[in-house]
């Protein structure tokens, strides 16, 4: 970790090393650390700007959707002038006006079984900012097989959930929440259901305060917990999970070992809200 901190850096952090549990050293420690976030829409928009505002050093982004006059409901890294622009591009933009120094690696691309674990493993923490069970299985799958952290949000209509998987360390994989993906249609979409533009806000803001807990190893972990947010009623629920013996993914006889079965499935564009 680089300790050494410019005036600049002193100045803009100032607030986090003031805090005991961050200092100095964990100051140091996010900008050491390299993020994915994968989906620059309604999640992926809070969650890169916040990241980038705390001195994550480095943020990986992928999406291959371009900015549309109907994202900028919710998808707050995006303004009117940039539409037509490829979503990333948008972001990364968006990110260095907060922080010049942060390093954004922009994929203008859709995550694929092709490119998905090469990607993944080039980063510490991985972000599911997507909407479609297709692409979130594919991410969740390529987390455990990379043995990275993934920390995954989900919003629609009024609510949104958050969880932190990673059975490498002893929790419960997604899979030990959601063995398979729902029949196709049986789910929608935000694009079909709509969603309330603060609530991808807010959940994107809550995933990337788990990014840093994290990463400083600080407070308590949301691994082994579903945090499940009702705008409407105001109210949080937090619900217990626990790794499924039986799971084929991160259990003693887990039969997925690649990421071959998704070859086969259509992913969509990979995009949030």
């Amino acid at each position: 970790m680089d300790l050494d901190f410019s005036e600049d850096e002193i100045q803009r952090f100032s607030r986090h090393i003031l805090l005991r549990e961050v200092g100095g050293t964990g100051q140091a420690k996010l900008k050491a650390a390299r993020v994915l976030v994968i989906g620059a829409g309604g999640l992926g928009s809070p969650l890169m700007l916040y990241l980038a505002a705390a001195g994550i050093g480095t943020i990986g982004l992928i999406d291959d959707d371009l900015v549309d006059l109907s994202n900028l409901q919710r998808q707050v890294a995006h303004t009117t002038d940039r539409i037509g622009m490829p979503k990333v591009a948008s972001a990364a933009q968006a990110a260095r006006a907060i922080n010049p120094a942060v390093k954004v690696e922009a994929y203008t691309a859709r995550l694929s079984a092709d490119n998905a674990l090469d990607l993944i493993r080039q980063y510490d923490i991985v972000c599911d900012g997507t909407d479609n069970f297709a692409t979130r299985f594919l991410v969740a799958d390529a987390c455990v097989l990379a043995k990275r952290t993934l920390v995954s949000a989900a919003v629609l209509r009024f609510e949104g959930q958050l969880s932190v998987f990673k059975p490498h360390a002893g929790g419960p994989c997604y899979r030990c929440l959601y063995a398979e993906p729902p029949p196709p249609g049986t789910v929608p979409t935000c694009s079909e259901a709509g969603v309330l533009g603060v609530v991808t806000g807010v959940m994107g803001t809550l995933q990337a305060t788990e990014v840093l807990k994290e990463i400083l190893g600080i407070g308590d972990t949301l691994s082994g917990r579903l945090l499940v947010w009702d705008a409407l009623s105001a109210t949080f629920r937090d619900i217990k999970l626990r790794p499924d013996p039986s799971c084929a993914l991160c259990g003693p006889q887990a039969a997925i070992t690649d990421l071959s079965a998704h070859r086969s499935t259509s992913n969509g564009p990979v995009c949030a809200g």
